[in-house]
């Protein structure tokens, strides 16, 4: 099959990464001069910087990314995957992160002092990521102790969350989670309490409880840090079992019923597979869910001449796509589904940032304080302590 790229929209170059919002975004002015995206010598400039530092870097580049900077990667991976990959790099100064913000914080919470995390740019957030502030999840928490159930409630936070985040969850005896592993981290949090605080992202949470765990969507309510008292009554609170953050992923959040049924409709016999993170009604009506490592395994193993619709990321079904053409692999949604603030690392900021290390400047260094390191590495230790 030959792969056909979405129509370049208004909202499709949006969603390549145009523009800016600087009151969600952790930055937004590059420092230096970045290169033309139109210089034909980019990527020969990759090449040579990359090689003058040698062993100094390692690069990190997320199944999300542009294959234009894919190529430059030493590991391609997960966003825990690629932080675990940093840590295990010790003789690496400088470990350049091609994803997002709290990507790169994972990775230096676990990476040595002595190593430095470099961010290609300092806008590329993650708008999941961004939904569940210190402050509101500090004041839900609050509300819990003054209810007289925090003690019966455990924090989970998704991979997907800032520092703060984790460090909250890991100071309040909680653990952090992948899409992988959410079904052992709600059963292990379980055996510690009656319910669950699950951050940031709701649809993770509900599916994982309700797929996997056999709870009823009645068990889970939703709290709201933009309604007052999070738009939950005392009752909703004592009664619920999954107490779920209104957080989701903007790419996958966009994936829709309509399409299932449009897809199967289209084209017979296709198998329809999708992420977790995607709303409780598309992962019902799919064929097969998972991570995305889950995803990539799935299709590298599916027999030729398989059909396939993908809920995910546009820049890993296309390579996924292109990767085996023998098989009939298709976008499930008709619009474009980039995900907007990872597609801000492109050529022209990885080769200003790598010749910035040659020149023995450290661009867009993201470091946590130590007091949150601490304990966001304790909650990490706890997910990496489960069976």
């Amino acid at each position: 099959m030959t792969w056909a790229e979405p129509s370049s929209t208004a909202t499709a170059l949006l969603l390549l990464g145009r523009g800016t919002d600087p009151d969600t975004e952790k930055g937004v002015e590059c420092p230096g001069d970045l290169p033309a995206p139109s210089d034909p010598g980019l990527v020969e400039r990759a090449r040579a910087a990359k090689a003058a530092l040698g062993d100094r870097v390692f690069v990190l580049g997320h199944h999300y990314q542009r294959d234009e900077v894919i190529q430059f990667a030493d590991v391609t991976g997960d966003s825990f995957k690629l932080a675990r990959e940093a840590a295990a790099r010790p003789e690496a100064e400088y470990i350049v992160f091609c994803g997002v913000h709290f990507m790169a914080e994972s990775a230096d919470i676990l990476t040595s002092d002595a190593q430095r995390v470099v961010l290609p740019d300092l806008a590329a957030g993650c708008s999941m990521a961004d939904m569940a502030v210190l402050s509101q999840v500090e004041k839900a928490w609050e509300r819990f102790v003054a209810l007289g159930i925090a003690e019966d409630v455990v924090p989970v936070t998704y991979m997907n969350s800032s520092a703060d985040i984790k460090g909250f969850v890991g100071r309040n005896d909680g653990v952090v989670c992948t899409s992988s592993n959410a079904e052992t981290a709600l059963r292990w949090s379980f055996e510690q309490g009656s319910k669950v605080f699950f951050l940031p992202d709701q649809h993770l949470g509900r599916n994982t409880a309700v797929l996997k765990l056999g709870f009823e969507l009645s068990d889970c309510v939703l709290y709201d840090p933009h309604k007052a008292n999070g738009g939950l009554t005392d009752e909703q609170l004592l009664a619920a079992r999954m107490i779920l953050w209104r957080g989701h992923c903007s790419v996958h959040g966009r994936f829709s019923l309509d399409a299932v049924q449009d897809v199967r409709s289209r084209v017979p016999g296709v198998n329809v597979l999708v992420h977790p993170e995607c709303r409780h009604d598309v992962v019902t009506s799919a064929d097969y869910v998972g991570s995305t490592e889950y995803i990539i395994r799935m299709i590298d193993n599916a027999p030729a001449g398989s059909a396939w619709a993908i809920g995910t990321e546009l820049n890993l079904v296309r390579r996924l796509s292109l990767a085996h053409p023998d098989k009939q692999i298709m976008f499930l949604e008709r619009n474009v589904c980039y995900c907007s603030t990872m597609n801000r690392i492109d050529l022209p900021h990885l080769v200003w940032a790598l010749e910035e290390l040659v020149a023995g400047r450290v661009p867009n260094q993201i470091t946590v304080d130590e007091q949150t390191a601490h304990y966001a590495r304790v909650a990490l230790d706890r997910m990496l302590a489960l069976p």
